[in-house]
């Protein structure tokens, strides 16, 4: 049971009521999530809310660290994974249509739907996603990168232009997760950034400065 600023422990389940406004913050966005939508959610009153989270930009701040630790582990584990680098890509993409369409969870990913556009009063949690967003290339750059050291990929390859590409697909298959695509509507497209990818690294592997350094690609 969690304590209050004044000591005396709160009567409900922190980390449930964060898990409920997640779900809303994912669902609806953060500037259409009104404190009577929260409050209903998290089953909290409004002196509660604020006493454990401050405000709405805290909560949603807060609903972003939870949704990191709970919701992207098939990243994690696909980009840390001991295995080729083409196979840590196709598993990061496929991984990502089964998370972005999971039943009874909002369509895809909070990172990207949590405030496309927004007021300039939000304009700072804009930023903060943007930078969740941007962390995301940067790990998959540096997954890209590691593998191009190896020889895992032609030397040639532009691991930030193929990073940006990757993130950018998995940003597309989350709109199209919250238009209602289906599993199998994401795989497709996964398979087929997957079959561009491979294609790039062939034509890069054989370029004449890098015909000696062909590497593992993914395949569909």
């Amino acid at each position: 049971m969690e304590k209050n600023r004044g000591g005396r422990p709160r009567a409900f389940d922190l980390d449930r009521a964060l898990d409920a406004a997640m779900h809303l913050f994912w669902e609806h966005g953060y500037e259409a999530t009104s404190l009577a939508m929260l409050r209903e959610a998290m089953g909290l009153t409004p002196p509660q809310i604020y006493n454990a989270f401050t405000d709405k930009e805290t909560l949603f701040r807060k609903a972003l660290t939870r949704y990191h630790q709970t919701e992207i582990g098939f990243a994690v584990e696909a980009l840390g994974a001991p295995v080729p680098t083409g196979e840590a890509i196709r598993r990061l993409l496929l991984g990502a249509a089964e998370a972005y369409s999971r039943p009874g969870k909002p369509g895809g990913c909070l990172f990207v739907s949590g405030a496309l556009a927004a007021s300039p009063q939000a304009q700072a949690i804009a930023d903060e996603l943007k930078a969740y967003r941007k962390a995301s290339e940067a790990a998959i750059a540096e997954r890209l990168a590691k593998g191009r050291a190896i020889g895992d990929l032609p030397e040639g390859l532009s691991v930030e232009g193929f990073a940006k590409y990757l993130a950018g697909v998995m940003n597309g298959m989350s709109i199209q997760a919250r238009d209602g695509a289906s599993v199998e509507e994401l795989r497709t497209l996964a398979q087929t950034a997957l079959a561009a990818f491979a294609i790039e690294g062939q034509k890069q592997a054989h370029h004449p400065r890098n015909e000696a350094d062909a590497g593992s690609l993914p395949r569909g």
